[in-house]
């Protein structure tokens, strides 16, 4: 997200500059973890998460056993690296269901895929958040806590994405039904408008706090299931330092709408 040619700890310092606590890498990490935790200690920002980026085109439902086997790897070095960053979430995506594989195998699959990595990371202390998104897959608030439920352990449990969610619905129902379950926040804003007029994937492209996300809505509902969590990212578009700063501010407005 960060658009300036600058070193990895001056990355860390203008976010910090600008009002950010954490950032959020995608991994298995390309960028050297002690590098991360210089900067990390230098800056005092923290890493509380990873995003395993192996997911989508390897996805945990996937047919074939080799590929199942490919991701269980990537996601528990993912653990190893968030452990190492002082991280305790690691966000994935629990499968795709397509015209090849259906919603039932899915299901199964990701499952049976989550369950053989479970032994391997529970003794971490890190947590995989399953997190909603435009995979066909578990797109009901009832049905992922349903989900949840079947894998019934507690080093599982959902990374929540408010703008993915209005596609299919209203995120102030997803947090009051997944509840203490949530571990973390994605935020963006969408447009329903936009993406009925000019297609889905546009409806992201609106501002923070311009869309149709009913931010006081969804910030009561986080206080109402009384939140654990200490996080919420921004996952939207990339810019230079002003374009940071612009968001910084946005977020500040949504954030204000706590204890309204």
């Amino acid at each position: 997200m960060i658009q300036e040619d600058l070193s990895i700890l001056d990355k860390f310092k203008l976010v910090k500059d600008l009002g950010f606590h954490g950032i959020e890498f995608n991994a298995p990490l390309e960028v050297p973890i002690k590098e991360l935790i210089d900067a990390r200690d230098k800056t005092c920002i923290e890493l509380p998460s990873l995003v395993n980026k192996d997911h989508w085109n390897r996805p945990l439902s996937d047919p074939d056993p080799k590929v199942r086997e490919f991701i269980v790897e990537s996601v528990v070095n993912t653990v190893q690296e968030t452990k190492m960053l002082g991280g305790n979430t690691v966000l994935v995506v629990p499968g795709i269901v397509n015209e090849k594989v259906s919603y039932e195998t899915a299901w199964k699959n990701s499952i049976a895929t989550i369950r053989q990595i479970l032994p391997r990371i529970e003794n971490t202390g890190v947590k995989l958040g399953i997190e909603n998104v435009w995979n066909n897959f578990l797109i009901s608030p009832v049905e992922a806590k349903m989900y949840l439920e079947e894998i019934n352990h507690p080093a599982v449990g959902w990374y929540f994405d408010i703008g993915n969610v209005m596609r299919y619905g209203w995120p102030e129902h997803w947090i009051e039904t997944l509840g203490s379950k949530i571990l973390k926040f994605h935020i963006k804003e969408f447009s329903r408008q936009i993406m009925n007029n000019e297609g889905l994937s546009k409806g992201f492209g609106v501002e923070l706090t311009k869309g149709d996300i009913d931010w006081a809505k969804v910030m009561k509902s986080i206080q109402d299931i009384k939140y654990k969590g200490e996080w919420m990212t921004l996952e939207v578009g990339r810019g230079d330092r002003t374009h940071l700063q612009k968001l910084s501010d946005q977020f500040d407005t949504i954030l204000g709408y706590i204890n309204s």
